[in-house]
């Protein structure tokens, strides 16, 4: 079965912040070797995550990993995202749609903030 991931933004209206996770998304698919990763945002920014979802169907993408690249769970991972992806389940009833937790409570955060901090220290 072949997979896909999309990387789950919220999006914004500073088009620089959306091209960072476009960033993101294309070096996950550097870094782990994933030949098709995109990038999907909630609102402000284009593909929606249905549009994404779409693109990696048509080239024949049967399993679907989103990962929603948010800090914590919130209004949108609890009720949005649940919804969106039960629509696109629904439109696509060939495909195994996975969405993993936000980035909250990864081991990974505390030594991103230790970087953060330890730089402005310097």
């Amino acid at each position: 079965m072949s997979a896909g991931i999309v990387v789950f933004a919220h999006g914004s209206r500073v088009e620089a912040a959306n091209e960072a996770v476009r960033f993101v998304a294309a070096e996950l698919a550097r870094a782990g070797g994933f030949p098709r990763v995109e990038a999907a945002f909630l609102e402000l920014g284009k593909p929606d995550l249905d549009g994404a979802v779409a693109r990696l169907v048509e080239e024949g993408i049967q399993r679907i990993v989103v990962i929603p690249y948010f800090l914590t769970l919130g209004l949108h991972l609890e009720r949005d995202l649940p919804a969106i992806a039960g629509r696109i389940a629904r439109a696509h009833p060939g495909i195994n749609l996975v969405t993993t937790p936000p980035l909250d409570g990864h081991a990974g955060l505390v030594q991103i903030l230790l970087d953060r901090a330890l730089a402005g220290l310097k």
